[in-house]
């Protein structure tokens, strides 16, 4: 009997990639706060967890570009990257980045990653143990 990685480890592989993808676009704000005219980028990860839990219920398709290629799955979130509100006024250069926000959320967000870790790594624990009880 095969077992289905995708129902046996839930929406936590999912999560894992959603947050590793946040973090990327909070540090890339970080790193251009001082860059005349950048706007600060986010990810919305209800929409993004959303989009990937439709591909995991209806399946991953890859694009061909060649009627010999061989069909195969693709992972992706889905997360288009949003650009934030700024919560100070323009400080006349045009960059919306608040450093202490985004640090606050590059925060959370590794936190929550650690999470999803964690739950993960329990699902792992898991299988391995299930496994393990049949020899």
């Amino acid at each position: 009997m095969a077992i289905s990685f995708d129902k046996a480890l839930g929406v936590h592989q999912h999560t894992m990639l959603i947050r590793s993808q946040r973090a990327e676009v909070l540090a890339s704000n970080i790193a251009n706060a001082d860059t005349p005219g950048y706007k600060a980028k986010d990810i919305n990860f209800a929409s993004a967890l959303k989009a990937a839990k439709s591909h995991q219920q209806s399946g991953n398709t890859m694009v061909t570009t060649n009627e010999k290629h061989i069909g195969g799955g693709t992972r992706s979130v889905g997360g288009d990257e949003l650009f934030r509100t700024p919560n100070q006024t323009d400080t006349g250069d045009g960059n919306s980045v608040d450093v202490q926000v985004e640090r606050n959320l590059y925060t959370q967000n590794a936190m929550e990653y650690q999470a999803s870790l964690q739950f993960l790594s329990g699902k792992f624990k898991g299988l391995n143990k299930a496994l393990g009880s049949q020899g």
